[in-house]
C-alpha cells in the first residue's frame, strides 16, 4: 500500500479554483485505481508551516552545538518541532502531488514555505565530499498540478516567464526524485470562450496520468 500527500496551495475549494478542481479529478480517478492505497490532503493554506526565522535557526544553532531540545524556548521547540514533524511526513509518504494556481509567475507564497519545511539536510538530502548536496528520495514520484490564465508552461507566448514549475522541478531534481509530471490548465483567462474546453482536456489528462501514477 502507498502513500499519497495531496498538497494543495489554494485558499478557495475546488468549486472556485480550476487547478483544485483538476486535482479532484486526479485523485478521484487515483483512488478508483489504488482503493487500497492511502491519500492524505495537505491544504497548506489551513496548516501550520512555520517560516524559517529567527526562532528556527536560532534554535537549530542550539541543537547543532549540543543543547538538548528541552532547553530551547517556547518559540523554539513549537517551531522546529513542527518542522520537524512536516518533513518526517514527507519523508515517510510515496507519491506527491502538488497542486497550486500560478500567481505572478510562481506559486503561492505557503508552497513556498512548505518547500522551506522538507528541503531539511539528513532527510531529504546529504552533502557528499568532492560532490556536493545528493537527494535522498529516489524511490518517490510526484505530479505538479497548475493553473494559470496564460499560456506559460506549454510553449506559450510567456513560457520564459513561468517560474513556479520550473522552481518545483528543480526542487524534485534536489530531493533526488526521478519522477516528476506536469499538469496545466492554461489560457482560461486569455481565452474565456475556450475555458471549459481547457478544462475538460485537463481532465481527462488527470485522469489519464492518475491512473498510472
Amino acid at each position: 500500500m502507498a502513500k499519497v500527500l495531496y498538497i494543495t496551495a489554494h485558499p478557495h475549494d475546488h468549486q472556485n479554483s480550476y487547478s483544485l478542481s483538476i486535482g479532484k479529478e486526479f485523485i478521484d480517478a487515483y483512488r478508483e485505481a489504488n482503493p487500497n492505497d492511502e491519500v492524505l490532503h495537505l491544504d497548506l493554506y489551513r496548516m501550520n508551516i512555520p517560516q524559517i526565522d529567527a526562532d528556527v535557526f536560532s534554535g537549530w544553532g542550539k541543537l547543532s552545538s549540543g543543547t538538548d531540545f528541552n532547553q530551547l524556548n517556547t518559540e523554539e521547540k513549537e517551531k522546529v518541532s513542527r518542522l520537524g514533524e512536516l518533513v518526517d511526513q514527507f519523508v515517510e509518504a510515496d507519491k506527491y502531488v502538488f497542486v497550486n494556481p500560478m500567481w505572478n509567475f510562481s506559486f503561492p507564497p505557503v508552497m513556498k514555505a512548505y518547500i522551506d519545511s522538507i528541503c531539511v539536510a539528513g532527510k531529504t538530502f546529504k552533502y557528499v565530499p568532492d560532490k556536493g548536496p545528493v537527494g535522498l528520495l529516489g524511490d518517490k514520484k510526484a505530479v505538479h498540478i497548475q493553473a494559470a490564465g496564460n499560456f506559460y508552461a506549454q510553449g506559450g507566448p510567456f513560457a520564459d516567464f513561468e517560474i513556479g514549475h520550473r522552481h518545483l522541478t528543480m526542487i524534485m531534481k534536489f530531493l533526488g526524485v526521478p519522477s516528476f509530471e506536469g499538469i496545466f490548465i492554461e489560457g482560461v483567462a486569455a481565452t474565456p470562450d475556450q475555458a471549459p474546453a481547457i478544462k475538460e482536456k485537463s481532465i481527462q489528462q488527470a485522469r489519464e496520468l492518475a491512473r498510472k501514477f
